[in-house]
């Protein structure tokens, strides 16, 4: 009763946010469906008029089916970047093979008494296959295009992830802060949505399949036909609206303002409330026009986009560019991390990297506390001599970068018993259950505080300093030089307690990151 509350006041809360995400995910999923509909048609028909093309057309569109999801997803962002063009790609590759697949059995399953009937009236090719074919195939043809409509709306959550919005936003932001009620107000739209889209593709479903394939005790009936008419007055109305929603989305991303930026960010707690205390700084404080892009995925998402111009600005950590983005060897030295970052980024990237602000998020290894005194664990050191018997809950990246696990064996010769991957909050709802031993943490994650965890002292000093900088994009700052110093302002007022603080506020306290940045900024005197 208490979690139904909670919901329900999240919403009324927030009904703006997810009727406009909700927009955006029909929007995405009528554009991808329509594109799957307009390649996949013509290719089934093709394929069923040239045999021997068939096979590795349908072997192609089987094995894009069998690629995960969020694979092929990573696989597009280097090519396509960020944002609508890779989530749209990808929802249009995995609807492909229903549509081909339908179509192609559709046409070639016609009842060849049919087919020979239109030859000996006099046919052609193409008017058999326009009079004939595709009319008696349509019924065949809607089942493919209905499954992939239905697919394609569970999907396009994935678009959350990159930029581009949609219901999929909700769903991962809840799950990166812990938010139940944000999680079900990402999902129960999209289930909602996905049998609206099921019951008016099955409405056009029967619109389209010829009267002489009806049940013949229904056909003249009277009650049939007009059931039939308010079922097309139905699917016509819901294409019209869906098609306005798109256009008017379309015109919307067509008007944009002269002076716009993009700022961009990770997938966690403190890269959303830094995303939107940026954006806000640079809006209440200039005549620019700020697009936030929340939520990114990890370092290689972002830093991809910004090096494609996809955002101009995003914050990163001293210790990940150095480390995982210019691949240099773990340095702990604090002003050499950092002048080597600012100077080759801009060398190497044209990105100008700002003034460090002031709280170190570095990486640290973190237990309960009765796991600390079960083992008398107080640093990294006195880990490495029980890690084998215990379980490690840490990120992908982690597991995976010369400045996190790998470097980590190598500098105090550790061993843990099991590696498991669990990125964002999930690392903390596992050590809670029991069920890791160990996680990897940021030195300002607020969950720490929540959780009541022990943070093992990083006793030989392996971890860089990850100091909080943004990054901007040479062209942006050069045309926009006024933004470059009210970023610079962040740097005095913002240490390791605050942001601990701040996190705190949204993993704990369930406030909306923007809520929280807008609250600052206030307390501070930077926006009114």
């Amino acid at each position: 009763m208490e979690l139904l509350q909670g919901f329900i006041n999240y919403v009324i809360n927030n009904v703006d946010q997810i009727i406009s995400l909700s927009l955006d995910h029909i929007r995405l999923t009528a554009v991808a469906v329509v594109i799957a509909v307009v390649l996949g048609v013509p290719i089934g028909i093709i394929i069923s008029y040239y045999k021997k093309a068939s096979k590795p057309v349908m072997g192609v569109a089987n094995v894009v089916q069998a690629i995960p999801s969020m694979a092929l997803l990573g696989l597009s962002i280097p090519l396509l970047g960020i944002g609508v063009l890779p989530a749209v790609t990808m929802v249009v590759l995995y609807s492909l093979l229903p549509i081909i697949k339908n179509s192609y059995t559709g046409i070639l399953n016609i009842n060849k008494d049919t087919l020979e009937a239109a030859k000996a009236i006099g046919l052609t090719k193409m008017q058999i296959l326009i009079k004939v074919r595709i009319p008696l195939a349509l019924p065949v043809i809607m089942a493919g295009v209905r499954v992939s409509a239905v697919t394609a709306v569970g999907l396009m959550t994935m678009a959350g992830y990159i930029g581009a919005g949609g219901l999929g936003f909700l769903v991962f932001s809840g799950i990166s802060t812990t938010n139940n009620y944000q999680i079900l107000a990402g999902a129960i739209p999209a289930c909602i949505l996905a049998l609206l889209v099921d019951y008016i593709f099955g409405l056009i479903e029967d619109l389209v399949t010829p009267i002489a394939l009806q049940e013949s005790s229904t056909r003249s009936n009277v009650r049939f036909k007009k059931r039939r008419n308010k079922k097309a007055i139905l699917a016509v109305t819901v294409v019209v609206i869906t098609s306005l929603f798109v256009f008017n989305g379309v015109k919307n991303n067509m008007n944009k303002s002269d002076k716009q930026i993009t700022v961009g960010g990770k997938d966690y707690t403190e890269q959303y409330i830094m995303t939107y205390m940026m954006s806000e700084l640079i809006e209440e404080n200039t005549d620019i026009q700020v697009v936030r892009k929340v939520n990114l995925g990890g370092t290689q998402v972002c830093f991809n986009a910004i090096n494609k111009d996809e955002i101009d600005i995003y914050l990163d950590y001293t210790g990940t560019i150095y480390g995982d983005t210019l691949s240099y060897p773990p340095n702990s030295d604090m002003d050499e991390v950092y002048n080597t970052v600012k100077n080759e980024l801009k060398e190497r990237y044209g990105i100008d990297v700002l003034k460090q602000l002031g709280f170190n998020n570095t990486y640290a290894l973190a237990v309960t506390q009765e796991t600390a005194e079960k083992y008398n664990l107080a640093t990294i050191s006195d880990l490495t001599k029980v890690a084998k018997e215990l379980r490690l809950g840490a990120s992908l990246e982690f597991l995976n970068r010369d400045d996190g696990l790998i470097g980590l064996e190598k500098m105090y010769n550790i061993e843990f018993g099991e590696e498991v991957g669990l990125n964002g909050a999930n690392k903390y709802l596992a050590i809670a259950n029991g069920e890791t031993d160990v996680i990897d943490a940021f030195g300002t994650d607020g969950l720490l505080k929540k959780y009541d965890l022990v943070v093992l002292e990083d006793d030989k000093n392996f971890f860089p300093p990850y100091y909080a900088v943004p990054l901007v994009i040479e062209e942006t700052a050069e045309e926009y030089p006024e933004i470059v110093p009210l970023l610079e302002e962040l740097a005095d007022i913002l240490d390791d307690d605050t942001m601990i603080s701040l996190n705190y506020q949204v993993d704990e306290l369930q406030r909306d990151p923007a809520e929280v940045a807008h609250e600052f900024l206030i307390d501070q005197g930077l926006v009114k």
